[in-house]
């Protein structure tokens, strides 16, 4: 399936993305190969192959730890808007 630099153009509009001219033929180059991978797969033969429970294996995790970060400034530092420990953002949906 090939995607249009006009279709990357529309998905970038709609999450209120601006990319340049070589960069939309770079994604739509992307957004083409990886679609033409997944058409690949969907051909192969699985038959005969069983599906593999990953509830069998125990999950390994790791401790949670708590850690204090002591420097505020440098963890709000790109931060436009601050309201007492709240971190204000832009409305995203109209």
């Amino acid at each position: 399936m090939k995607i249009t630099e006009q279709e990357v153009t529309y998905i970038a509009k709609l999450a209120n993305l601006v990319f340049s001219e070589s960069e939309t033929k770079v994604l739509a180059d992307e957004f083409t190969a990886l679609l033409s991978h997944f058409d690949q797969i969907s051909q192969e033969n699985l038959e005969g192959l069983e599906m593999v429970d990953l509830h069998e294996k125990a999950m390994k995790l790791r401790q949670d730890e708590v850690v204090v970060f002591e420097d505020r400034e440098a963890l709000y530092q790109n931060v436009k808007v601050m309201r007492e420990t709240a971190i204000c953002i832009p409305k995203v949906v109209e």
